[in-house]
């Protein structure tokens, strides 16, 4: 058995206590109620950081038990000025496939405890969400601006997927994509005004209105 470690944190003048444990060799934050629902939350490319907390809290109040692994191998978080070294950390040391490979192995632990699993994830954890809809035991999968994905249309998802995105993202046009996976009638692709990052409260591009708007996807 794994050793458990208790840590407080706060996040939004909300108290949870988080359990952070080792589970099938993935390394992850929890919050549990005893749900028959969970959600695995999936960062970005800086790690557990203070938007990732705040998400988890959120849908820990919807009555949803939460895990979060931590994709970086439990190192510190990056901070947002050091984007282009987050992004080549888990490019070169992290990667899709080895990172893809830990969270079914974590869906294969919890489907013996959940009725229903769902998939949450931002920016490469929406990538990642989507290479897992392939999986029998996901349910849904919610992804935001997961850019990579359109490197992997050829994924044929068992699972209900909706995937949001901003208009004005840099790297391509989500339009493209969205007509590339409209051949899936269980798949969703939302375009909104906003940019890349839009739904994370700790940065600049946040629209709190426009997210607002967006959390029914997340519950529902």
């Amino acid at each position: 058995m794994y050793p458990l470690i208790i840590i407080q944190i706060s996040t939004l003048g909300l108290n949870r206590v988080y359990n952070k444990r080792k589970t099938k060799g993935v390394q992850s934050v929890e919050l549990k109620q005893n749900s028959s629902q969970c959600v695995i939350l999936l960062h970005e490319i800086y790690g557990i950081n203070q938007h990732v907390k705040h998400y988890a809290n959120v849908l820990y109040q919807e009555g949803f038990d939460i895990y979060v692994p931590n994709l970086l191998d439990g190192s510190t978080p990056f901070s947002y000025e050091e984007e282009e070294i987050a992004y080549h950390n888990f490019m070169t040391n992290i990667g899709f496939e080895r990172t893809v490979e830990q969270i079914n192995i974590l869906m294969n632990d919890l489907s013996k405890k959940y009725l229903h699993i769902r998939i949450i994830g931002f920016s490469i954890g929406a990538t990642v969400g989507w290479l897992c809809s392939e999986h029998p035991s996901v349910h849904k999968i919610v992804g935001f601006y997961g850019s990579r994905i359109r490197q992997y249309t050829q994924v044929v998802p068992s699972a209900e997927v909706t995937l949001i995105y901003g208009k004005q993202e840099k790297s391509f046009n989500p339009e493209d994509l969205k007509n590339v996976l409209s051949k899936y009638p269980n798949v969703l692709v939302q375009i909104v005004e906003g940019e890349h990052g839009f739904a994370d409260p700790y940065s600049i591009k946040y629209n709190q209105d426009l997210t607002n708007s967006l959390l029914k996807h997340l519950i529902d």
